[in-house]
């Protein structure tokens, strides 16, 4: 998602005469889009501002002046303490106002001699009653093969850990043809896979053509229309909405990529409810049966939280029970770390961080073995790869096979970088996947209901 928005920032800014810059050291303007899921990402902000300080010092008193805002989720959570604690960052803004930026920029460029770093920097965070996407202006650069595309915004589920609903705000849907407009855009630049992006991005509830909201399965098969796109994939989704109609998606629209995320969180009924999570683990394995019942081959990834206060033994144990049962392709794991304002942050029963440590290896252990097992399954098969980029060596290139699985290959043409091509996989490279190009290959697809690649 924040990749999607800077992408979106450098359009807004384009028409005043900026342009992507290598570094800071020579930039006329640094934005740190941020995000608030974990501490440490937003420790790092101030870490960041730190330096970015000592270099627009280093230019005070030339016609070249740096300005710093502070975009994202960061800067809608911690505005005032942004300012307080940074006197010298010119602009902090909220993910839903970025399209307002070239005002803020002209009043922070204007007020830059009388401000000499002393505060008073403008603060954008609130949550405008029309859409950002209604004042964007049209893509100005490509994205690349693979490209993102944000279809929803917001969370209304409130869990208990979460500070997505505070700082993104309320479930908010672009409307159907607002998105198939972007997406041709994107394939006519280049892109052969989109992602859709959303914080709960399976509780799409776009209106088509006619002003009837539907969902992400329709969208979904609107989009799968386009020529020239090949791939689709989405992110990430919540247990709740994983409707009937988004599972048979997964069996019956060839371009949907048989992988999915879609967070759990824990193995543990007590914890999610104590999570506010609105669904069981049956009611979770119910859903993967049912989704490899559609898709047999897909491959499958989620979230754990260790150490979630309260968390006892025999939770932990639950956990890691469901992730024997339904056998991840990879998953991300953290420990629990108190967000403020989050209900969680305010329970009695924090969990000891030696606790969270030893839990954390030790589920970090099995999923790793889940992958590493799921990676050489894959040996000795063709899997049809979408070249992205060239790779660190002369003659690499690295690609995607439909179940998200990055792979590398040697001795390659850099013009096949866009193609989809079969490749014989020979080595599991522990986070990837090693093979050769099959000489007889051609535009390779995935195939739906589970046939043969």
């Amino acid at each position: 998602m924040n990749v999607y928005d800077s992408a979106r920032m450098a359009d807004v800014l384009a028409p005043l005469g900026y342009v992507s810059s290598s570094g800071p050291d020579g930039a006329d303007m640094v934005i740190l889009n941020t995000c608030h899921i974990r501490e440490r990402a937003s420790e790092k902000v101030y870490s960041e501002l730190g330096r970015l300080r000592k270099i627009k010092k280093a230019r005070t008193g030339s016609n070249n002046k740096m300005v710093i805002a502070v975009a994202g989720c960061v800067a809608q959570a911690e505005g005032e303490e942004i300012l307080r604690r940074a006197p010298y960052v010119d602009i902090v803004l909220g993910p839903q106002t970025y399209h307002r930026l070239p005002e803020m920029v002209a009043l922070a460029t204007r007020a830059s001699d009388k401000r000499n770093g002393n505060g008073n920097g403008i603060l954008d965070t609130e949550f405008p009653v029309s859409s950002k996407f209604d004042h964007l202006p049209v893509e100005n650069s490509s994205q690349g093969i693979s490209a993102f595309l944000s279809v929803q915004e917001g969370c209304d589920k409130f869990c208990t850990f979460c500070v997505v609903p505070y700082t993104r705000g309320v479930e908010f849907s672009r409307p159907i043809e607002q998105v198939f407009e972007e997406a041709q855009r994107l394939v006519k630049k280049g892109a052969r896979e989109i992602t859709l992006l959303g914080q709960n991005v399976n509780a799409y509830h776009g209106k088509n053509e006619t002003g009837s909201e539907v969902g992400l399965s329709y969208l979904i098969e609107r989009l799968s229309e386009i020529t020239g796109l090949d791939r689709l994939r989405y992110t990430t989704s919540h247990p709740k909405d994983m409707d009937e109609s988004l599972i048979n998606s997964h069996g019956k629209v060839g371009t949907l990529m048989p992988y999915l995320h879609l967070p759990v969180q824990s193995g543990s009924d007590r914890i999610l409810a104590a999570m506010n999570r609105r669904h069981t683990a049956e009611e979770y394995l119910n859903i993967i049966h049912s989704l490899r019942k559609a898709r047999p081959d897909i491959a499958l990834s989620s979230d754990f939280i260790v150490g979630f206060p309260g968390e006892t033994e025999a939770d932990f144990e639950a956990t890691i029970a469901l992730i024997k049962e339904i056998k991840f392709s990879q998953a991300y794991s953290f420990k629990y770390s108190i967000r403020p304002g989050t209900p969680a942050g305010m329970l009695n029963d924090q969990v000891d961080d030696s606790v969270k440590n030893e839990r954390l290896a030790y589920l970090q252990s099995v999923l790793l073995e889940q992958q590493n097992d799921y990676n050489s399954s894959k040996i000795g098969k063709e899997l049809p790869v979408l070249f992205e980029r060239q790779g660190r060596h002369e003659g690499q290139l690295i690609g995607r096979s439909p179940y998200n699985q990055s792979v590398s290959v040697n001795d390659a043409p850099a013009d096949l970088i866009g193609a989809i091509r079969n490749v014989k996989i020979d080595s599991n490279l522990s986070h990837s996947l090693g093979g050769k190009v099959v000489e007889h290959g051609g535009l390779g697809s995935s195939a739906v209901n589970g046939n043969s690649l």
